[in-house]
């Protein structure tokens, strides 16, 4: 198969607003080398990281909800307004998140690879010459999925064999990964478990991954989302300004954190664990420190995924046990409607992005 010099993508030109991601036709094509394959981008889907890189919300400087954020980049966060805390280099093709098939292979990658449909892992583990691991993520420290190709190490290109579509394929790597993580950080079995933001991406797959543990689910959201909660899953609903029970929950498992965090730690029984791997309603919470040790709790932060995790979703798709949820699709060379779409948040599950 001849391949193209140049491909079209969005770029992403700086951190601001939309007007930041420009369409391009004429990016070329990047080679795979040692150990690299070269994957010809099926389909993508929009996340929160996609956004939040965009417009700096990563920086220490930005207190606020990723709402606010986005109308206003901060003045002060040119500098660590990446995932990874370093500056971000532009320009910079985005996507967490890609479902597609492996066309070229650099060297000691056998050549059997190609062809394979597989997903990326969004989360890429890299060891720096001290041997400290550090979190690479698709789309921030490398060129994502945004684009017809995208390259990425051999081993971060899992093979996936079922009949779902491209674009459902797509909805996984970044949400799922983040989902299947912090519930084997806390090592959630059937027990009694509040998720919050539990419509979006991420929680709408801590839901499904719960469930498949045995666990009672109780998911925050806005109460007319209540149905497609209750399909995939959840046992009951807690509306976002609902109060909640005292000493009940053997585990919170938080995306939004913002002005209820307080009644989340609370709402923990003794000897409860909480994780939180986003923080869409505001990073700065209170902790009253004599709750955390005098009730025996834990609290766990959650990016850095063992190899294990995507793999482990994969063999869930495979067995059908999961189940795709697509709220809505965009072509690609529409991703500005798809983020306004997606910050909007009156849908649940993912917004996906067609390629072909």
């Amino acid at each position: 198969m001849k391949l193209p010099e140049l491909m079209s993508g969005m770029l992403l030109t700086g951190h601001g607003g939309l007007d930041k991601l420009q369409w391009r036709d004429n990016i070329p094509v990047p080679k795979p080398e040692h150990n690299e394959v070269l994957v010809e981008v099926l389909a993508s889907s929009v996340n929160n990281t996609d956004i939040n890189t965009r417009i700096a919300w990563y920086s220490k400087s930005v207190r606020g909800d990723t709402a606010s954020a986005s109308k206003q980049v901060a003045e002060a966060a040119e500098a660590d307004g990446a995932w990874s805390g370093e500056p971000l280099v532009f320009p910079r093709i985005q996507g967490a998140d890609c479902c597609g098939r492996i066309v070229a292979v650099g060297r000691d990658v056998p050549e059997s690879r190609i062809g394979e449909r597989v997903l990326l892992r969004a989360m890429q583990t890299v060891k720096t010459e001290s041997g400290e691991l550090q979190c690479r993520t698709l789309g921030s420290e490398s060129d994502g999925a945004f684009a017809q190709y995208t390259k990425v190490s051999s081993f971060d290109a899992l093979p996936v064999n079922c009949d779902w579509t491209d674009e459902e394929l797509a909805s996984i790597p970044c949400a799922y990964s983040t989902a299947e993580g912090m519930l084997q950080r806390i090592a959630l079995g059937a027990e009694r478990v509040l998720i919050t933001g539990a419509s979006g991406g991420v929680g709408s797959a801590a839901v499904q991954l719960a469930k498949r543990r045995g666990a009672h689910v109780a998911a925050m959201i806005n109460p007319s989302k209540a149905k497609a909660l209750g399909d995939i899953g959840a046992d009951e609903i807690v509306g976002r300004d609902d109060p909640l029970p005292k000493d009940f929950f053997d585990a919170v498992v938080d995306l939004t954190a913002g002005p209820r965090w307080p009644d989340m730690i609370t709402a923990l029984r003794r000897g409860g664990r909480y994780v939180a791997s986003g923080a869409i309603a505001g990073p700065l919470v209170e902790l009253d420190v004599r709750t955390l040790y005098l009730r025996d709790l834990s609290l766990f932060g959650s990016t850095l995924q063992p190899d294990r995790i995507l793999p482990d979703v994969i063999s869930y798709i495979e067995r059908g046990e999961l189940r795709p949820l697509i709220a809505r699709e965009f072509p690609l060379k529409e991703l500005q409607a798809a983020q306004t779409a997606f910050l909007k948040k009156d849908f649940v599950g993912k917004i996906a992005i067609r390629h072909v």
